[in-house]
């Protein structure tokens, strides 16, 4: 099963690296996007437990990985009362698309 990271930048300016045991993170957001803090904690937790689950239907136990991570996300969400944050870069990137998370050459849309 594919793994990713995703790299975000919160209201304050600073950049954090997040992991995900599986590409579903591509289903949930958007290099270059910006989401508010709830949306972003909202799409990052759906995602993550989709994760987790998919790990367990492959190897019969969910990702402890995921979960902590989902928890690391909230806890820094916690630590702003507004703003949004902005996801830089996701690794890898799908397929047809540059490191950016666009289309590419002869890449879809």
């Amino acid at each position: 099963m594919p793994e990713m990271t995703f790299d975000v930048r919160w209201p304050d300016g600073s950049t954090a690296s997040c992991y995900s045991p599986s590409l579903v993170m591509h289903d949930h957001l958007e290099v270059g996007a910006r989401y508010s803090l709830a949306e972003f904690v909202d799409r990052t937790s759906r995602a993550l437990r989709e994760a987790s689950e998919r790990v367990r239907a492959r190897y019969g136990m969910t990702c402890t990985s995921a979960m902590h991570q989902e928890a690391e996300i909230r806890q820094t969400a916690t630590s702003f009362r507004t703003g949004e944050v902005e996801v830089l870069r996701m690794e890898p990137p799908l397929p047809g698309t540059d490191l950016r998370g666009t289309a590419g050459p002869g890449g879809g849309a």
